[in-house]
């Protein structure tokens, strides 16, 4: 097995799926302070596969949520909001969505998303 003796985080990667430009940038930024890669990924991707990740990003919408829990079974999908709000954060877990976060984007909150459901192992404690 390689990389046994590797005591750093796992390495994750992020797919921002049709994220609006502004949102997409700020987000990729605290990703990347944690270690994470990312890959944006947008439209119906017809006739390829998508992306591997970890861990999807997706905009509030319902239908792009559906769109990249169908893209991406089995992978957490975090809906993105510009507006935090709790009607919106419910139906997102409603709908299926693994979690929801709004800017401001900061470090501790992408770290617990990553975490939390992208399979990390190392403890937030130590961070």
């Amino acid at each position: 097995m390689t990389g046994a003796s590797n005591t750093g985080p796992v390495p994750r990667k992020a797919v921002l799926f049709c994220l609006e430009p502004s949102l997409a940038s700020s987000l990729e930024k605290e990703l990347a302070r944690c270690g994470c890669q990312t890959e944006s990924a947008g439209g119906p991707l017809q006739g390829e596969e998508p992306p591997r990740a970890d861990i999807v990003f997706c905009p509030s919408s319902h239908a792009m949520l559906r769109k990249a829990m169908t893209l991406f079974p089995g992978t957490p999908v975090v809906v993105v909001s510009r507006l935090p709000e709790v009607d919106g954060w419910l139906d997102a877990l409603e709908e299926g969505a693994a979690d929801y976060c709004a800017p401001p984007f900061e470090t501790v909150q992408i770290r617990w998303l990553l975490e939390t459901h992208a399979g990390g192992r190392h403890s937030m404690a130590a961070a």
